[in-house]
């Protein structure tokens, strides 16, 4: 039996280190989020980190611009929140309607603001190494094999995804830590061959249960990134749990594994993003 890697405890921890921190140094720390049209799941998730900004004793500023937002108006908001001393992050919430240029407005985000680390100036620096700012969810992954005591080095580590938000950032890091990476993704051939070599193995291909347990090696530690909706529309992740539990040493749930720490590591980027502009 897999011990479950429970992030919901494990972000709580967090929050309340960033809700010491940022009460011991009396600190003002804000974050912006930008939401453009009316999506009930971003609804969701902007009300899922007004929450965590209570929780951290982080200003939070929401700003909800209609569906028909042009690229040009959104980027004279991003404008005005980059003059705002108030404002240490900016986060825009995805998805965008079609007529706005995402990475134009991802790009017009002060580099230091850009606390989900979109540009691609703040995505070459997790590439070599220097960053300041890191992505959220595998900041969250490293996180979690972190403070569980999981090393990487010198383990074959498996990422099935190759996404500038999660997969190529997650392959970034466990490099960093000195694993030995793998990328794969839907061409790859033999892919279920790939992943059972895997002494820790991420999935995040937005497969819903893709991952079997013919994919999986006895004592592997498996993080699932993917949040989707089964055909009976139940919440799941890219890994069939109840395939590759009884394989695993470790595993992440969905819900309360993975999605928990990336908004923790928002946070947490936001602090830091505050005391950058400080220093």
């Amino acid at each position: 039996m897999a011990k479950i890697l429970d992030g919901n405890a494990l972000s709580t921890t967090i929050k309340n280190e960033i809700k010491a921190e940022i009460g011991q140094n009396h600190l003002q720390v804000g974050l912006a989020v930008v939401l453009v049209g009316q999506d009930p799941a971003s609804q969701i998730y902007v009300k899922h980190k007004k929450k965590d900004c209570e929780e951290c004793g982080v200003m939070s500023y929401e700003h909800v611009l209609p569906e028909d937002t042009s690229t040009e108006e959104l980027l004279s908001l991003i404008d005005r929140l980059n003059a705002d001393s108030k404002i240490n992050g900016i986060l825009i919430q995805q998805p965008l309607p079609g007529q706005i240029d995402l990475t134009a407005a991802n790009e017009r985000i002060n580099p230091l603001k850009d606390v989900d680390a979109f540009r691609a100036d703040n995505v070459g620096r997790i590439t070599i190494g220097d960053y300041r700012l890191p992505s959220c969810t595998p900041a969250g992954v490293m996180e979690i094999l972190r403070r569980e005591g999981i090393s990487v080095a010198g383990k074959n580590c498996v990422v099935v995804g190759r996404s500038n938000i999660v997969g190529k950032p997650m392959a970034m890091l466990l490099l960093h830590e000195h694993g030995t990476v793998t990328i794969c993704h839907s061409r790859t051939a033999d892919l279920a061959e790939i992943c059972r070599r895997a002494d820790i193995l991420v999935a995040a291909i937005g497969k819903p249960n893709f991952i079997t347990g013919d994919f999986v090696k006895k004592g592997a530690v498996v993080i699932d990134v993917g949040i989707n909706r089964d055909v009976n529309h139940k919440l799941c992740g890219d890994v069939n749990f109840a395939e590759a539990e009884p394989l695993a040493d470790y595993i992440t749930p969905v819900p309360g594994g993975v999605g928990p720490m990336t908004r923790a590591m928002l946070m947490k980027n936001t602090l830091t993003a505050k005391k950058l502009q400080d220093s």
